[in-house]
């Protein structure tokens, strides 16, 4: 992640043609966001006074899907689960993990506790303990681990997980994850041009944000993609940092979700042809406004009267004075605020 990157251009440019460097540029906006206010927010993760917060994703319980939970990483600790009142119920230490997702009761998380050769962390979550159990880490090439996601499946299929390396080499592959120790096949790559981080399934096809770039669609050829950059960074609907990205079904159409992180706003988009229909910033509320989010999750379904048509989950850089967190806001008010 690069906060700042785009304002420290601005901030330059104006100083060299002001010849001063002591007014700092003004933060880009994109387009008015629609105002929402979240619905919860969990406990700080336990690393204060640092960016630490990172990654969320959601657990549905499959022998009852009106149950999840939240599982999230703290970057600079390890895994935490929450349930849904934002209650801390369960948390292991695994060092650098960054982004996450989970597929069945198996976590995985993008290592960079290696710096040079890129794992992928694998645990087992038992959520009637609660408590998350380390299965291994599985090699994933050089380069350090940054972005992460899974492809949805049946339960009990192999898992296809997509890693993003810090420079933007994206592998797509299958995860064993048997008696032994988790390995990583990988079956197709692809190199986005600069820093990219977030990304999310849809299908087959993958989408991948890059930084200071936009959203690119990976669709599967051979053992490469066919990219094409489809909502570019252009200071309206998305402003660099391109960070989390994550999907939702509603009303029979499926929605992708980007982290406009330059503006503290979130950019919606109709799938499959990746429509434009909206923005929403999380406002102060009860909980507190988000800024600066990083990773993002969504689900569709009911998960009781707090959440009646899902979840959208944001990282909030800001949560001062506690350390970050993750706020968490009904879908049904984002779905409204938008129109969908």
């Amino acid at each position: 992640m690069i906060r700042i990157s785009n304002r420290i251009g601005a901030a330059a440019l104006a100083a060299a043609l002001t010849g001063c460097t002591g007014t700092p540029a003004p933060m880009i906006t994109g387009l008015p966001p629609a105002q929402v206010s979240a619905n919860g927010e969990t406990e700080p993760v336990g690393t204060g006074r640092a960016d630490a917060a990172d990654d969320p994703a959601i657990w549905v319980d499959p022998a009852n899907p009106n149950r999840a939970l939240i599982v999230a990483t703290d970057k600079k600790a390890g895994l935490h689960v929450y349930d849904l009142t934002g209650r801390d119920i369960a948390f292991t230490k695994a060092g650098l993990v960054n982004n996450v997702d989970v597929a069945g009761n198996i976590i995985v998380a993008s290592d960079r506790n290696d710096g040079v050769n890129a794992h992928l962390a694998v645990f087992r979550l038992d959520a009637d303990k609660p408590a998350v159990t380390a299965l291994g880490r599985a090699a994933a090439g050089t380069g350090e681990a940054y972005g992460l996601c899974l492809k949805k499946g049946a339960p009990g299929a192999p898992i296809t997980a997509a890693l993003i390396v810090k420079d933007g080499t994206v592998r797509v592959g299958a995860l064993t994850v048997d008696g032994t120790a988790p390995s990583f096949a990988v079956q197709w790559e692809y190199k986005i041009p600069t820093q990219s981080e977030g990304c999310v399934f849809d299908g087959d096809t993958l989408y991948v944000g890059e930084e200071d770039a936009g959203i690119w669609q990976l669709v599967p050829n051979g053992n490469t993609a066919t990219a094409r950059l489809v909502a570019p960074v252009d200071n309206q609907r998305l402003v660099a940092d391109v960070e989390g990205l994550a999907t939702i079904d509603h009303k029979g159409q499926r929605y992708l979700i980007a982290s406009s992180q330059g503006d503290n706003a979130y950019a919606v988009f109709r799938l499959p042809g990746v429509d434009y229909v909206g923005r929403f910033a999380v406002a102060a509320g009860a909980f507190g406004a988000t800024s600066e989010t990083d990773g993002i999750e969504a689900v569709a379904g009911n998960f009781g009267p707090d959440y009646p048509d899902g979840i959208f989950l944001a990282q909030d850089g800001d949560n001062a004075p506690k350390a970050q967190n993750f706020k968490m806001v009904r879908w049904d008010r984002i779905a409204a605020a938008l129109g969908l």
